[in-house]
């Protein structure tokens, strides 16, 4: 299994991004689906997180402007990131468990200039 996302870019504080991630290969169930992201210097943490039947989780910081959704027919999520700040520079990771396996994406870089 292979999560690809795409997506990232550089955009200014106040604006919004729409990052993509879609899971290939030899896939018989998915259940979670997650975007991390990673900041310089800090470790991985979660940002959403959305279950097979669509029950979605999000970090304090993130709550109100980022919006998790899934397309379980495509094997895909999307991140809606709105109201942008230079404190969400990161590279965003996606995460996918399928049967008890996590999965991890090469990240898509996100850059908030001030």
């Amino acid at each position: 299994v292979q999560p690809v996302e795409s997506g990232g870019n550089l955009v200014q504080a106040g604006g919004s991004l729409r990052l993509s991630c879609a899971a290939s290969g030899s896939i018989f169930s998915i259940g979670v689906m997650a975007w991390h992201r990673q900041a310089p210097g800090k470790q991985r943490e979660l940002v959403a997180d959305i279950s097979s039947v669509g029950t979605t989780n999000y970090a304090d910081d993130v709550k109100g402007r980022f919006t998790i959704s899934r397309n379980n027919a495509k094997n895909t999520i999307y991140l809606q990131m709105n109201s942008l700040k230079p404190e969400d520079t990161a590279v965003y990771y996606c995460n996918v468990n399928e049967r008890g396996i996590d999965y991890w994406g090469l990240g898509t870089l996100v850059t908030v200039s001030s």
